[in-house]
């Protein structure tokens, strides 16, 4: 095909200078003109190598049959050596800028093409799933699209490879996981191959192998990019599903257990009134068993309670009714109904006068200076005193319970107040449930106020929480 066009060019050539010879006798500057123009056509319509051979017959057969002396090589007059030289260099410089004008307008063309693959990619992966199945879909989408033999994908999280195309065994495993721990984009012209990583925000996530015919590099580095963004919004989408799920599961079970602990404490009550009513005409071994009934009936409608409190607190269904209340009748309060349990335990309590009231649910509040006083009791020993304080701190009223038991272990107390759990040292010698703590969390959190605890091995340990002063305070 390309020989045909060079023989074309020089019949043109010829054709024009046979023309003008012989049937239009015209001067010298019409057949330098014409001679041009077809050379400029040739170069728009076949390219640079077609145009220049068309150049060098023109000036040959220009200098042999128009300049004089004519019939000769050779040149009279400089001037027009001069004149050679211009039509010379106009049609190749000519032919050149032509050339690269077509070049170009076929680059512009491919990436014209690439982009609108690109956006089909982009629109093709819109609607995309999981995270495998995305991963499935778009590595058979860029073969599909842009119509590359085959291409290879390897998920890093869960080291897994995913191929399409029948010719994609030529890329190994292991070359496939190499790619993922390289910098940039790799090209094997010769095997018709490319290799990049695929990161996001520089975390990587797996690497993309693409086997010929190859897009440009600019095309392959979208790809991966495309690749990248894809992959996390299936992971986001993936990440939601599963949040929702586990809230619906924890708003299920907080139900469920809101039932159980409901339909348990009807029973209780009754058994409770019918233990009453027996030990009041008992006597030696059959008072005592029905003492053991009663307080283990307490104990288990103690435990309902605090199911129900929980339950309450994670379906988000704690309505607080908030009213000043002085710092010292809360503590008083949440102490008169331990007394039983204090049995004379000392409790030192230190309130200032003249400290603020707190805004706060008042019988919540007492719950949670309860539950860290039966802590105390629980995990102090017997007869070592306790110690309730209040203070005035940036604006919040803080109160709280210390006592000398042995402590909590640095591992243990960022998850203290997490729901069932109980430290590795008690857990099996203490009586509990591990959710009164996590209920003080969830009712002082619901106040939007701030639970800590404070501890060293073997010196005890000091919970603490803040509530918002009423009006507003100043620190002592």
């Amino acid at each position: 095909m390309k020989a045909l066009r060079f023989a074309a060019s020089v019949l043109i050539i010829a054709a024009i200078l046979a023309l003008y010879r012989t049937l239009l006798p015209v001067n010298n500057t019409t057949v330098a003109l014409t001679l041009l123009l077809a050379i400029l056509g040739m170069s728009a319509g076949w390219g640079l190598a077609e145009a220049t051979v068309a150049s060098l017959v023109a000036v040959v057969g220009f200098n042999y049959w128009f300049l004089p002396p004519v019939g000769t090589l050779t040149i009279q007059d400089p001037q027009n050596w001069v004149a050679l030289l211009a039509f010379l260099v106009t049609a190749v410089t000519a032919s050149q800028l032509s050339a690269r004008a077509r070049r170009r307008a076929a680059e512009a063309e491919a990436r014209r093409l690439e982009i609108e693959r690109l956006y089909a990619l982009v629109q093709a992966m819109m609607l995309s799933g999981s995270a495998r199945k995305t991963i499935r879909e778009f590595v058979n989408k860029v073969v599909q699209v842009f119509g590359c033999g085959a291409a290879a994908f390897y998920y890093r999280p869960s080291d897994e490879i995913f191929r399409s195309g029948a010719e994609s065994n030529p890329v190994s495993d292991h070359d496939l996981r190499v790619a993922a721990e390289i910098d940039d984009v790799s090209i094997d012209p010769q095997r018709l191959l490319a290799t990049a990583p695929v990161r996001l925000g520089g975390r990587p996530l797996g690497s993309m192998a693409l086997i010929g015919p190859l897009p440009s590099e600019q095309s392959v580095r979208a790809i991966m990019n495309l690749m990248a963004i894809t992959l996390e919004k299936a992971r986001a989408l993936e990440d939601a599903s599963y949040a929702e799920a586990a809230r619906q599961s924890e708003v299920l079970k907080s139900a469920l257990l809101d039932s159980l602990a409901h339909d348990i404490k009807t029973p209780l009550t009754s058994i409770k009134a019918a233990v009453t009513s027996l030990l009041g005409g008992a006597a030696g071994a059959e008072s005592e068993l029905l003492t053991i009934i009663d307080e283990e009936a307490d104990r288990l409608n103690q435990l309902a309670a605090e199911v129900i409190e929980m339950a309450r607190i994670e379906a988000g269904k704690l309505h607080l009714e908030k009213r000043a209340a002085a710092v010292a009748d809360l503590i008083g309060g949440a102490l008169s109904e331990l007394a039983p349990a204090l049995k004379g335990r000392p409790v030192a309590v230190d309130v200032p006068e003249g400290l603020p009231a707190v805004e706060a649910d008042l019988e919540f509040v007492q719950q949670v200076v309860k539950q860290f006083v039966e802590n105390a009791l629980k995990y102090s020993p017997e007869g070592s005193p306790l110690s309730i304080s209040a203070a005035l701190r940036s604006g919040k009223i803080v109160i709280g319970v210390a006592d000398r038991g042995p402590g909590i272990e640095e591992n243990e107390r960022a998850r203290i107040f997490d729901k069932f759990f109980r430290g590795r040292r008690h857990r099996f010698e203490t009586k509990g449930t591990g959710m009164g703590l996590a209920i003080a969390k969830g009712i002082v959190e619901a106040h939007g106020e701030r639970i800590w605890v404070e501890s060293e091995p073997g010196q005890g340990a000091a919970f603490y929480f803040s509530l918002s002063a009423s009006g507003g305070g100043r620190d002592n």
